[in-house]
């Protein structure tokens, strides 16, 4: 009898324990909801997911496609990773077209081939400017020399085909514009001209890379016309020369910690050059949006950065890329390339004094009248929450950042 009474009361404190618990989350949700709103007005949608047992834990508006802005950056970035994999590298090459005779004359042309390397640049420009992720340019004029070439009876060419010429993506007419350096298949510094970004964009990044090439040979003694032009690498040509990029999950770290609008548009052309119909946005954005299908997601991609406004998916659509993500091969490097919120990237000041301090991991998202926080959020009973918050017609940008940062350290208390 006894043993029957004390069974009883467990399972009474039990429930109780577990309608409180209820009580609370329902309590929570109905707050973030008001935050929602109150940041971003009706526009806006929100989901929160237990990453454990996909139960939802808070929604609202959530199948409603909404403007992406950087949080486009997930989707690109995520099929970067899984698709071609985070320790891989892109290599820029150099090729001759003759033959390189005893007094190391090369009876021909040199051929600066570009992979699409968004990194590559000088070390003046990316230690400042990207905190030293670069590929060093200059370390082909050594290559050359041990190539045995002295001399050169042509010249040398840039060769920028593995991607199309279209310098911007639709949100500025496919031209560049003041949030995105010229696009390149042989890039250079990030499309600005000189070795800082107040040097403002080059006209022709590829033949500048060429240039800054022929002038780094001359002063090591290579003997070559300083002009560089524009030709594609012959199929023949034999290899001199190549530097390889940092790996993808470094260059992924960078896009999606600051945001970096070009590298992710570089990236996006990379995957159409390697998986699509070729080295364009719109192959790449078909490549990112069958990843997302094949992941159980979905999304309209215009670009790779989230620039134009019609980049567009629901909360459930991104949450449901970060849950596919967790049990990718690629997964962890995809989660820690995300920004820690507090301590780095576009959210270094953002979420002190909140739960989701140091434990959250996110991306941010904004344009005119958008602002966006999506990512996971580690609680301190070990449980881990994916979520998606997308506000748009935003009109008070602080508002909205303060209560989508109420919004995650909510997520990170639960």
């Amino acid at each position: 009898m006894r043993r029957t009474a004390s069974l009883l009361a467990t399972v009474v404190a039990a429930v109780f324990l577990l309608c409180a618990s209820t009580a609370q989350a329902s309590r929570t949700c109905d707050q973030m909801r008001s935050w929602l709103h109150q940041g971003g007005g009706q526009a806006s949608g929100l989901l929160v997911v237990d990453t454990e047992t996909g139960k939802v834990l808070c929604g609202s508006a959530v199948s409603r496609p909404r403007s992406l802005a950087s949080n486009m950056k997930l989707f690109t970035t995520s099929t970067v990773l899984s698709r071609l994999g985070p320790e891989t590298r892109i290599p820029t090459k150099v090729f001759r077209d003759g033959k390189v005779d005893s007094d190391g004359v090369l009876h021909g042309n040199l051929y600066l081939q570009g992979g699409g390397d968004p990194a590559l640049g000088t070390p003046t420009f990316y230690d400042s400017y990207l905190a030293g992720l670069g590929t060093n340019l200059f370390a082909l004029t050594p290559q050359i020399r041990a190539a045995g070439i002295s001399s050169i009876t042509g010249r040398l060419y840039a060769d920028d085909t593995i991607f199309d010429r279209r310098r911007g993506v639709a949100d500025s007419g496919y031209a560049t514009s003041s949030y995105i350096g010229p696009l390149s298949g042989l890039a250079f510094n990030s499309g600005f001209s000189g070795s800082s970004s107040a040097s403002g964009f080059a006209s022709d990044p590829a033949k500048l890379a060429a240039s800054k090439l022929v002038r780094s040979l001359r002063v090591a003694g290579v003997d070559l016309p300083p002009q560089a032009a524009l030709a594609p690498t012959p199929p023949a040509a034999d290899r001199v020369g190549m530097v390889q990029s940092p790996t993808l999950d470094r260059i992924v770290d960078t896009t999606d910690v600051y945001s970096d609008n070009f590298f992710a548009e570089m990236l996006i052309k990379l995957l159409g050059a390697r998986l699509g119909g070729g080295g364009t946005t719109a192959s790449g954005a078909a490549v990112v949006a069958a990843f997302a299908r094949s992941h159980g997601s979905g999304v309209h991609a215009v670009d790779g950065s989230g620039l134009t406004r019609s980049n567009r998916a629901s909360p459930r659509q991104v949450v449901s890329l970060l849950l596919a993500m967790r049990d990718d091969p690629a997964g962890d490097d995809f989660v820690q390339d995300l920004a820690l919120a507090g301590q780095e990237g576009t959210v270094a000041s953002r979420m002190e004094g909140t739960a989701a301090y140091g434990r959250c991991r996110t991306k941010t998202g904004t344009i005119t009248g958008v602002s966006n926080l999506s990512g996971y959020c580690f609680n301190r009973s070990g449980r881990v929450m994916a979520f998606s918050v997308l506000m748009n017609g935003v009109r008070d940008l602080s508002l909205a950042h303060l209560d989508q940062d109420r919004i995650a350290g909510a997520v990170a208390g639960f």
